[in-house]
C-alpha cells in the first residue's frame, strides 16, 4: 500500500476558497459542508439514534461532512482519473502480483479504515450500532463511491467469519480485520462470480480438493476460474467452491475463506490475471483470478456454502443501498446548489416552476433510499440480538432497498448532471463520476431482475412479508399521525402486499419488478409518515409527510397519462419542500391525495 513515485507529481485540483465559489455563472459547491448544507440529516438521525447516542456523533458527523465536501472530494477526482495497475513481474522476471494505487486513493484508504474505522466499527468491543456506520458511510460516499465497496466487503467477510467460522480461524484473523492500524489491517473480498455462471450460483465449477498435508492436517486446495473480483489484492477472501465429491447445485457447494498470505508468508497459489477497465468504481481494484490449488480454510459445512455467503451478500446488498442513497444526496445537494445560485433569463433557476418540479422528483427518491437504509439498520440491530420479527423484516427489505434505490440512482444522478448544464457533462465536475459510478448499483450483488425475484422469494418461502406486515401496521398505529394519512398508507402498503403475494404466489415472474416497486413505494412512505410524527415530537416538522403523500399520488396511485396536471393550488407548500424548510402538518396535509 505505498506510494508509488511515479504518482508523485500527479496534480490535484485545487480547492475553492469559499463555498459558493464560480465565475461566469457556474457555481462551485467545493467547501460547502454536505452534513450542514442537508437539514433533514441531523433531526431524522436523532429521532433514530436518540438524543443522547447522537450527540456522541454529532461533531464528527460535522467534520466528515466538510471533508467530504473538500479534500476528500478533490482525493476522489484524482483517482478516479488514475486506476490501479497490476505488476506482474519485476524488471528482472521476479513474479510480484502487486497492484499499485494512485497515493491519493490510498490516502482515501487511511480516512475509510484507519481514521473513521468503518469496516471495523461493528467488530470491535462495545461496538456502536449498526446506523452509526452507515451514517458515516453515507457521508463518505459522497465524495468516494469506489472504495466503498471494498469497505463494505471487509465489514461483511468479518461478519460472515463470525458467525460461521471456526474459532481458530477467528482467533487467527479477526485482531487484523477489526484493526484500525493501516500498516497491518487486513482488507477483505467475495470471489464468487464466474463466466459461466454469473447469477447463477448453482453452476459454479471452481473445485475444491480435500487433502491431508505431510504433518497431518487437512487442507483445502482450490482450482478454477472468478470473473470478477473486486478488491482482487485483498488480504482475505470469501470464496464458494465444490467439493470434488459433492452434488451439483447449490447443495453442492461450499464456502471458503482464501488468505494472500499462508502462515509460512509466501504468497497463495492464485493469480490475478488482469484488472478490470470499468465505467465506473475506477479507483478501486477489480480483477479476474486463476486459482491454481490455492489453500483456503473451510467455513462452516460443505453443502451450506451458499446459504453462509447469502448472509454476506445481504449485507452487500444493504452497503449497496447506502451507497445509492449517499449518492443521490450528493446529487440533489449538487443540484440544489446549482439551482439556487445560477441565474437565467433574469431569475434564479430555482425560482422557476418547472425547476422546482424537477427538483421534487430527484429528492422523493433520494428521501426514499435514506428513510429505508435508516430503517433496516434499526431493525438490524433487534434482529442481531435475536428478534424473529426483525430479522424477517430486513430479508425483505435488505434485497428492496438494494433493487429500487440502485436503480433510482442511475435517474436521479443524470438529472443533476442536467440541471448543471454542459458543464455538467465535463470530468472536472463531479456529475460523470456519479452516474458512472451509479451504474454499478443495480448489476453488482445481483442484478435487478434477480435482486427482484428474491424479493418475492422472500415474501413467499419466509414469512417476510408477513412480518413486514406487522411491523408498518405497528408503527402506524403508535404513530399519531391524522387517521385519514394512516389509513390511506395502510391501504395502499396492503395492496401492494396483495400484489406481490400474488406474484409469489402464481410464479408471474414477468410482473415481480412491478410488485417489488409497489412494495417499496407503499414501504417507504408509511416510515416517511411516522419519521415525521416522530421528528415533531422534538421539533414539529411534517415535512417527510408530505413527501410520503407526494409519493402515494405519483407513485401508487392511478392517473390518466393524456391528463395534464391541474396548477397546484399547493404551490407554496411544494416551494417549502424544495428550500427544505420545515413544514407544518396542516402545509402536508395540503398534499394528501384524494383516494
Amino acid at each position: 500500500m505505498s506510494d508509488r513515485p511515479a504518482f508523485a507529481a500527479q496534480a490535484r485540483p485545487a480547492h475553492a476558497a469559499t463555498p459558493a465559489s464560480g465565475s461566469a455563472n457556474i457555481p462551485d459547491s467545493r467547501g460547502i459542508n454536505f452534513y450542514t448544507s442537508d437539514p433533514g440529516f441531523a433531526p431524522l438521525l436523532r429521532s433514530y439514534l436518540g438524543s443522547n447516542a447522537f450527540g456522541a456523533i454529532e461533531a464528527q458527523l460535522a467534520a466528515l461532512g466538510q471533508r467530504a465536501s473538500d479534500e476528500l472530494d478533490a482525493l476522489a477526482l484524482v483517482a478516479d482519473k488514475h486506476p490501479p495497475t497490476l505488476e506482474q513481474r519485476t524488471r528482472s522476471g521476479e513474479a510480484i502480483q502487486r497492484i499499485d494505487k494512485h497515493p491519493d486513493y490510498v490516502a482515501l484508504e487511511r480516512v475509510a479504515y484507519a481514521e473513521l474505522g468503518l469496516a471495523a466499527m461493528s467488530h470491535r468491543e462495545n461496538a456502536p450500532a449498526p446506523l452509526i456506520k452507515y451514517a458515516l458511510t453515507y457521508l463518505f460516499v459522497q465524495a468516494e463511491f469506489g472504495l466503498c465497496c471494498p469497505v463494505s466487503m471487509t465489514d461483511s467477510l468479518t461478519r460472515t467469519l463470525r458467525r460461521f467460522g471456526s474459532n481458530e480461524l477467528i482467533a487467527r484473523y479477526l485482531p487484523m480485520l477489526a484493526s484500525q492500524d493501516f500498516d497491518t489491517l487486513y482488507q477483505g473480498a467475495m470471489f464468487m462470480t464466474e463466466q459461466a455462471a454469473g447469477s447463477d450460483v448453482a453452476r459454479i465449477a471452481t473445485r475444491a480438493t480435500h487433502e491431508r498435508s505431510a504433518n497431518g492436517e487437512d487442507v483445502w486446495r482450490l482450482y478454477g476460474d472468478k470473473w470478477f473480483c473486486s478488491n482482487a489484492d485483498a488480504d482475505l477472501a470469501m470464496v464458494l467452491a465444490r467439493p470434488d465429491d459433492a452434488p451439483p447445485g447449490i447443495k453442492g457447494l461450499a464456502l471458503f475463506l482464501l488468505p494472500k498470505t499462508l502462515p509460512d508468508g509466501t504468497r497463495n497459489a492464485y493469480r490475478i490475471v488482469r484488472l478490470k477497465d470499468k465505467l465506473g468504481s475506477r479507483s478501486m481494484a477489480s480483477g479476474e483470478i486463476v486459482l491454481e490449488g490455492a489453500q483456503a480454510y473451510l467455513i462452516g459445512e460443505v453443502g451450506r456454502g451458499f446459504h453462509q455467503m447469502a448472509d454476506m451478500i445481504n449485507m452487500s446488498r444493504l452497503s449497496n443501498g447506502v451507497r445509492a442513497a449517499g449518492l443521490m444526496r450528493r446529487a440533489v445537494t449538487e443540484a440544489l446548489h446549482v439551482a439556487r445560485n445560477r441565474e437565467a433569463f433574469g431569475r434564479k433557476l430555482i425560482d422557476m416552476p418547472l425547476m422546482q418540479r424537477q427538483l421534487l422528483k430527484m429528492m422523493l427518491p433520494a428521501e426514499q433510499a435514506r428513510s429505508m437504509f435508516m430503517r433496516i439498520a434499526t431493525l438490524l440491530t433487534h434482529a442481531d440480538k435475536g428478534d424473529e420479527l426483525a430479522a424477517k423484516c430486513v430479508r425483505i427489505l435488505t434485497p428492496l432497498i438494494k433493487f429500487r434505490a440502485c436503480r433510482d440512482a442511475r435517474r436521479v444522478t443524470g438529472d443533476a448532471m442536467e440541471v448543471r448544464g454542459g458543464v455538467g457533462y465535463i470530468e472536472e465536475w463531479s456529475d460523470p463520476r456519479l452516474v458512472r459510478d451509479a451504474h454499478l448499483g443495480s448489476i453488482w450483488e445481483g442484478t435487478s431482475n434477480i435482486v427482484a425475484l428474491d424479493v418475492a422469494r422472500a415474501a413467499k418461502r419466509e414469512g417476510a412479508l408477513e412480518a413486514l406486515t406487522q411491523h408498518v401496521h405497528a408503527e402506524l398505529a403508535e404513530s399519531g399521525l391524522p387517521e385519514s394519512s394512516a389509513a390511506l398508507l395502510r391501504d395502499v402498503f396492503d395492496r401492494a402486499g396483495v400484489a406481490l403475494v400474488s406474484v409469489a404466489e402464481c410464479g408471474r415472474d414477468e410482473s415481480v419488478r412491478q410488485a417489488a416497486s409497489a412494495l417499496y413505494h407503499a414501504t417507504t412512505a408509511a416510515i416517511m409518515a411516522c419519521e415525521a410524527a416522530q421528528i415533531s415530537l422534538a421539533t414539529p416538522d411534517y415535512r417527510r409527510l408530505a413527501l410520503a403523500h407526494l409519493l402515494v399520488r405519483h407513485k401508487l396511485l392511478p392517473r390518466d397519462p393524456l391528463a395534464l396536471d391541474e396548477r397546484d393550488e399547493s404551490a407554496a407548500t411544494l416551494r417549502a419542500l424544495v428550500d427544505e424548510r420545515s413544514l407544518t402538518l396542516d402545509q402536508a396535509m395540503q398534499l394528501i391525495p384524494a383516494h
